[in-house]
């Protein structure tokens, strides 16, 4: 059986991916705003000719606003 999906599943799609890289953008614009990158828990490390930047701390807050946001939006249906 082979399934195609319908334009309008298409272009809701589309819409969601737009609508993400949109916050997405405007994170990253506003990171020196935040402080993502410098939060207790983001571990950094660096020497002659190299350095590691590992955020854990950022990545821990960022899972959690996107767990909220993402339940908000999607226990609705």
């Amino acid at each position: 059986m082979n399934v195609q999906p319908s334009p309008e599943g298409l272009g809701r799609l589309i819409i969601v991916i737009g609508l993400a890289l949109v916050v997405v953008g405007v994170i990253v614009s506003f990171t020196r705003t935040l402080r993502l990158g410098s939060l207790p828990g983001d571990l950094h490390w660096s020497g002659r000719g190299w350095q590691i930047w590992v955020p854990l701390g950022s990545s821990v807050l960022l899972s959690l606003l996107l767990t909220v946001i993402l339940n908000l939006f999607l226990r609705r249906r």
